[in-house]
């Protein structure tokens, strides 16, 4: 297994803005998952730019691509449009329950326009460009990650879907 970490951010691009939330992002992955984050890389939130970089990790064999920002009101969040045109199967379940776990933390969870799925075997999840909620959620994501892709790469431990005993 091996993570991705996009951040999407026209300020970030451009130099004008520390990014904190990729470097954030791959502190929790490194610090409490065995995976190795092989890809990193900071853009403007361009609709092409994300789809080609989403798809291109995706053919590189990334198995979990964590994007942060973009996905607000703001007319140049276009990071939930870009991955929906990369994914081939959505997965609800996973940002409808960040937004609910959020919404415990601050209404303006209810903004998020995240999204999350699958695409071959790489698991895309939205994550907000703030760290504090980056952390919020990875603490909500990383009980179900290591199941979810067994399941999505069928690594040792699933058998039609479900884990063998």
């Amino acid at each position: 297994m091996n993570v991705g970490i996009l951040t999407i951010s026209d300020r970030g691009a451009r130099g004008e803005y520390e990014d904190r939330s990729g470097p954030l992002l791959a502190e929790i992955i490194n610090g409490r998952t065995p995976w190795p984050v092989t890809h990193r890389a900071i853009i403007p939130d361009d609709f092409e730019t994300i789809v080609a970089t989403l798809s291109q990790w995706c053919d590189e064999g990334v198995n979990l691509l964590l994007t942060s920002g973009g996905t607000g009101f703001a007319p140049r969040d276009v990071t939930p449009e870009a991955t929906r045109r990369v994914i081939e199967r959505e997965t609800p379940g996973i940002a409808e329950t960040l937004r609910a776990e959020s919404l415990q933390i601050t209404r303006h969870a209810m903004l998020s326009r995240a999204v999350a799925g699958i695409r071959g075997q790489t698991l895309i999840i939205n994550l907000p460009g703030s760290p504090k909620a980056v952390r919020e959620n990875l603490d909500v994501l990383l009980p179900i990650l290591p199941h979810a892709l067994e399941l999505l790469t069928g690594a040792p431990g699933t058998e039609s879907g479900h884990r063998t005993v």
